[in-house]
């Protein structure tokens, strides 16, 4: 017979998590920002303002996320109560199995907002981009920033996020020397921030004709699509735009007019590219939102840097920031800041990495 016992005490341990999850992650004031946004909404002067339905919703959406999914963990923990009673009172043994069930439901529920309490900054609800650059190693790092574009494709999949390639410069042999996506969902920012860094790979190459193992890096960064969220000032004479025939893979799909764009920062030497759009127009616009975001990120980690420079006595080098390597013949990933270790290399390859971005994250890089 199933304890009764233990089944109460796991519903009031998990009615007190849902408490502390209303608290630390502000239910009541997001729940009262949507009053606020449905408000304005029903009001008739906002139709004047399309830009601000748009913002608004978008807001109310993201809010949402996180009061639904209370809402809903609220629900179903007093749905359990009231068919433990009926358990009880029935001395119904079945009942009392799907309602362990329906427990062990509600855990994993709250286990996943718990988590949420990572993505504490300023920006980590936002879309995200993610810039990677072939490094030392020429065509084998080429070949490896290709393959790291697939990885973070195939993990964007896995979680439901939606990525567009917004530009991408492919290698002289294979792979690619650069390419930035988009990526589109719930905290892609805040699930991806911490993989920015230098990515080193290990192994016998595929292109040496001795087998002998190399070793190639790629960097990695990621930064927010903060939108109209920030105002940064950029003035025109301090950009240099280009612009070029878009790549493609030949025949028909070859673009015949110069519609891609290469904006760079002068005083920063910050570069933003995009190729995604027939329109050089909307190309170039798209560049400008990135390097506005590229801008701000750098301003933030330019403060990050200021604070932590006096526990720094290290001078960079050239590939100082490495957070993972990749050692393929001998089978293993290690983070370096985490120092877990995978031995399914595919599988990580795939884009099996959230038991990296997880730990970091709860580390709090």
């Amino acid at each position: 017979m199933i304890d009764i016992n233990i089944i109460t005490s796991q519903i009031k341990n998990l009615t007190q998590r849902k408490k502390d999850l209303k608290r630390y992650l502000d239910y009541t004031v997001k729940n009262a920002r949507i009053l606020e946004i449905d408000l304005e909404l029903s009001s008739p002067e906002i139709w004047k303002r399309k830009k601000s339905i748009y913002n608004l919703n978008k807001e109310k959406n993201s809010l949402n996320i996180i009061v639904n999914k209370i809402n809903n963990i609220e629900k179903k923990i007093k749905e359990t109560i009231i068919f433990l009673d009926l358990a009880i009172e029935t001395e119904d043994s079945i009942l009392l199995q799907e309602i362990l069930k329906e427990i062990k439901k509600i855990k994993e529920k709250i286990k996943e907002l718990e988590f949420y309490r990572m993505f504490s900054n300023k920006h980590d609800n936002c879309n995200c981009y993610v810039d990677i650059q072939s490094g030392s190693g020429g065509t084998e790092a080429q070949d490896w920033s290709k393959i790291l574009l697939r990885m973070y494709l195939k993990w964007s999949d896995k979680k439901g996020f939606k990525t567009e390639i917004i530009e991408e410069s492919i290698g002289e042999i294979v792979g690619i020397k650069s390419s930035t996506i988009k990526v589109s969902g719930e905290y892609a920012f805040g699930w991806l921030r911490t993989e920015t860094g230098i990515h080193r790979l290990i192994r016998k190459s595929p292109f040496d004709s001795g087998k002998r193992r190399h070793t190639s890096f790629s960097s990695v960064f990621i930064y927010p699509d903060i939108e109209d969220k920030i105002n940064v000032e950029i003035h025109p004479s301090d950009l240099r735009i280009d612009v070029y025939r878009a790549s493609g893979a030949g025949g028909q799909h070859v673009n015949r007019t110069e519609s891609a764009v290469r904006i760079t920062h002068l005083p920063t030497n910050i570069v933003t590219q995009c190729q995604s759009n027939r329109s050089q127009h909307k190309n170039k616009e798209q560049a400008i939102k990135q390097m506005k975001s590229k801008l701000y990120e750098m301003k933030i980690k330019e403060k990050k840097e200021k604070q932590k420079k006096i526990e720094n006595n290290k001078l960079d080098i050239s590939w100082g920031n490495q957070i993972r390597s990749y050692v393929l013949d001998n089978s293993k990933i290690k983070d370096l800041r985490t120092g877990i270790e995978k031995y399914n290399v595919q599988s990580v390859l795939d884009g099996d990495l959230d038991d990296f971005i997880e730990q970091s994250l709860i580390m709090g890089l």
